[in-house]
């Protein structure tokens, strides 16, 4: 098993420009859901979070053309100094001045304070490198991150045994309703999915860590227990 601390994070975002490749695929989806929430939401201001926003490919690159962009105040939370470069540089090419990118720990809640309940959520690349535990303690964050009807858009690999399904239900017993998941694909392995906040938002736990990453294994995913 690799540590997820060597890995490099900067590196891994090149197979976002592989059409072939599974995160390409994935990007794909994550950017339709994200078009989806701009779309149906009323007129005003939109906020937006992205937890280990990487790059920011997702959301900017959905911004830079979207009739909505300049009702979009968002936050991209990431901890590594060169994504977050790229990030800034996407954001100022594509005239997002509201696009806020803050190197730093996207795990504690005090990232977030002053943008929560927010419209839309990224949780993308964050539950395929933790244990099931975390996994659950981090969606019990969530009714305190996203607003009255707003969206949360999650990713998880479907290493065997497929998880996407009880994290779905974790989301369910939190007051989330499923409004899209992409079909399974065994010749990508990657899943996509949007829940729809239906409850009422809880207060932000101020200093709170939500998740920590774990060990991970390419063909088999993170470690599943403590």
């Amino acid at each position: 098993m690799s540590s997820v601390t060597e890995r490099d994070w900067y590196a891994w975002h090149d197979a976002y420009d592989d059409p072939a490749s599974g995160l390409s695929r994935r990007l794909g989806w994550v950017q339709e859901r994200i078009r989806a929430a701009l779309d149906s939401a009323p007129p005003g201001p939109f906020r937006v979070i992205s937890i280990c926003a990487g790059q920011g490919r997702d959301l900017i690159g959905v911004l830079a053309g979207h009739p909505r962009g300049a009702d979009v105040t968002a936050r991209l939370v990431e901890l590594d100094p060169r994504n977050v470069e790229v990030a800034r540089r996407l954001a100022a090419a594509a005239n997002l001045a509201k696009i806020e990118i803050i190197e730093g720990d996207a795990a504690l809640t005090s990232a977030y304070a002053d943008l929560v309940p927010a419209n839309l959520v990224l949780a993308c690349g964050l539950f395929g490198n933790m244990t099931n535990d975390c996994i659950k303690r981090t969606i019990s964050y969530c009714p305190q991150l996203c607003a009255s009807g707003g969206t949360v858009v999650w990713t998880r690999a479907r290493w065997q045994p497929d998880l996407v399904p009880q994290i779905c239900a974790w989301f369910e017993e939190r007051g989330f309703e499923r409004v899209w998941i992409s079909d399974p694909d065994p010749g990508y392995r990657q899943c996509a999915v949007a829940h729809r906040f239906t409850g009422t938002p809880a207060q932000l736990e101020p200093d709170a860590t939500m998740f920590a990453f774990t060990d991970h294994d390419v063909q088999r995913g993170p470690r599943r227990t403590s």
